[in-house]
């Protein structure tokens, strides 16, 4: 049975936001505590109340791949049970148009089924400002046939029921003509 101590109620303090927060050290909480509980939030309080808890990871999945170390990206030899491991097979499926673009950025959004799939092709949400169409095409082409050229992926049961439905924002940056020799 838990028991909800009002004390962390009552000397609720505010947050940088100036949200109440209720105070105190995380744990299990008594009624017979000298310290009010944490984090607690009552419908008694006036405003919304935050519990004070900082989490130790974002809720999206953001992914920066970039053309010039493509050579360096490798498949994990196993299924994917982690989000580094997920990282390491999307980086490794890329493959950059060969009619490259200098300087040209585009981000995507997609999610993957447990089974490893794509649910949908991937939506673009950034293209450089001033990309012609037709850049923007060739490197939105390049990235579907990425996702097709790996998916489905081979996750473990735990990775899937992580991910499964979760957005996964991936940029891709081509910037291969920053290591080419200059022209003369």
């Amino acid at each position: 049975m838990l028991v909800i101590c009002a004390a962390g109620v009552l000397a609720g303090g505010a947050n940088a936001r100036g949200l109440r927060v209720a105070p105190g050290p995380s744990g299990p909480c008594s009624v017979f505590d000298r310290h009010p509980c944490a984090p607690v939030c009552s419908v008694l309080e006036h405003g919304p109340c935050v519990p004070d808890v900082q989490y130790p990871l974002r809720q999206e999945l953001q992914l920066t791949i970039e053309s010039r170390r493509t050579g360096e990206y490798r498949m994990p030899d196993h299924d994917l049970d982690t989000i580094a491991d997920l990282f390491a097979a999307l980086r490794a499926c890329w493959k950059p148009p060969l009619d490259a673009r200098d300087g040209m950025e585009i981000s995507v959004r997609f999610a993957f089924k447990r089974s490893g799939e794509v649910i949908a092709p991937p939506r673009v949400t950034y293209s450089k400002r001033g990309a012609p169409n037709d850049a923007r095409e060739l490197y939105r082409d390049a990235i579907t046939a990425a996702l097709d050229r790996c998916a489905p992926l081979h996750f473990t049961n735990g990775l899937a029921g992580a991910i499964a439905g979760r957005p996964i924002a991936v940029r891709y940056v081509e910037n291969r003509a920053a290591d080419m020799p200059s022209q003369p």
